[in-house]
């Protein structure tokens, strides 16, 4: 199994091009299932999720093809029929967020066969309001063994779709549900990720008729089919707020490209208050520390436009070294703190109470031994390999893989020490 090994100490100097959004692309690749002409999506991460999703989609009857185009690296995807409704544990378990391909398939082929996702361990994500939102379009819905029957032999209808609390996967389920549905459906107490506009532009690039996205209320008139079209992925905010602490931790100036700063204002304001230069450019921003040691602040996560919870793990490292004490409260998922005793094993001074850390800033982290638990808590841990004393390996970095592309090529590139070691013991650099 590879690990990542990190020698601490060099300042990042240079600069990282933001790759497309993981959390974006796989649901628009679910979207190709509407249509039976091509979606060309360019922007695109090569991911672990990614293939996993990729794979599904082949099994359903998607062609996948992936390439590097005038726009970058791109992914043509094209399902002239769908060839089987059946999306399997073995390949559904693997990633939560491949269950998205279920209101797809119902909405152009009428039925369909998931498996349910099984648990995830950052705490529970219950696909419940998934399942309702696709009952409310008028579909039968039925667990068995733990798979998911869902059947609409005379297609989807629009409806009413109040969800109790907000959820991302649920409102993106919806929108890729709806879209296709007989009259409007209006989705009410939606999630306002910048993901969720993204997928409205890509489904109206199709041939949608979807507006509201990005506020709390999302009204979708359905349409009889979608053609294809070409769209661009958007950046992604999770991995330009952890290369931007990145250069907060380890010191010296990084320029971050392709980027959209407005979509991570939390997480910039956080840095200029600990003490960070944050200056924005026309494609990114400039992140600069010039050696002082930052000051420790509090954060709390939140829905967008909030402090994202993806980033809660990579700020917690940023506050290992920080002057003070800071207080890092986790409300959206009830157990993201399985970094905290990894940090600890660096020499972290991190005190768990339920929803709440208290970090306390040390003067040094040592290099030791460390194991990734979640994708997040993965890259956090390289994070604070960055400046501790001596070599820090992390392990089972195949959480990392899932979300990173090219980590160590482009913190590298900026200078930092960091090399991946290949399951045989082999030193990649």
């Amino acid at each position: 199994m590879d690990r990542i090994a990190i020698i601490g100490g060099a300042q990042l100097n240079g600069t990282i091009p933001v790759s497309g959004a993981k959390n974006s692309a796989i649901k628009l690749m679910a979207a190709s299932l509407l249509t039976d002409e091509p979606l060309r999506l360019t922007n695109m991460p090569r991911l672990a999720d990614t293939r996993f999703l990729g794979k599904l989609l082949m099994r359903l009857g998607v062609q996948v093809t992936e390439s590097d185009g005038p726009d970058g690296q791109q992914t043509l995807l094209h399902a002239p029929e769908i060839t089987s409704g059946f999306a399997p544990y073995d390949l559904v378990r693997q990633m939560r967020a491949s269950f998205n391909v279920l209101g797809p398939l119902v909405a152009r082929s009428g039925q369909a066969k998931v498996s349910l996702p099984g648990g995830c361990t950052i705490g529970a994500r219950p696909v419940d309001l998934h399942l309702q939102a696709i009952e409310a379009l008028g579909a039968k819905i039925d667990l068995h063994e733990g798979y998911v029957y869902a059947q609409a032999p005379r297609g989807l209808k629009g409806a009413e779709i109040r969800f109790p609390f907000v959820s991302v996967g649920a409102t993106e389920h919806a929108m890729l549900a709806a879209v296709l549905a007989d009259g409007v459906s209006v989705i009410h107490n939606a999630a306002c990720e910048p993901e969720l506009v993204d997928l409205q532009e890509c489904l109206n690039a199709m041939g949608a008729k979807v507006e509201g996205a990005g506020t709390p209320t999302v009204t979708i008139t359905g349409v009889p089919r979608l053609h294809g079209a070409t769209h661009a992925v958007i950046p992604d905010r999770i991995e330009m707020g952890t290369y931007a602490v990145a250069a907060a931790m380890a010191g010296g100036e990084v320029r971050l490209s392709n980027a959209r700063p407005g979509l991570i204002d939390a997480l910039l304001d956080k840095l200029k208050e600990a003490g960070a230069s944050v200056e924005e450019t026309a494609d990114g921003c400039i992140i600069r520390r010039n050696g002082q040691r930052l000051s420790a602040v509090d954060i709390e996560t939140a829905p967008f436009p909030g402090f994202a919870t993806d980033l809660q793990a990579q700020f917690m490292a940023l506050m290992t070294t920080a002057k003070g004490e800071s207080r890092i409260r986790e409300t959206i998922f009830e157990n993201r703190f399985m970094h905290a005793p990894e940090l600890m094993r660096l020499g972290a001074d991190i005190s768990v109470s339920g929803g709440e850390a208290r970090v306390r800033g040390v003067d040094q982290l040592e290099g030791a031994e460390v194991m990734a638990t979640d994708l997040r808590a993965s890259v956090s841990l390289v994070i604070a390999g960055l400046v501790a004393r001596g070599e820090t390996t992390v392990s089972r970095i195949y959480h990392l893989d899932r979300g990173f592309e090219r980590l160590e090529e482009k913190l590298g590139a900026c200078g930092a020490q960091v090399r991946r070691i290949k399951g045989d013991g082999e030193a990649e650099l």
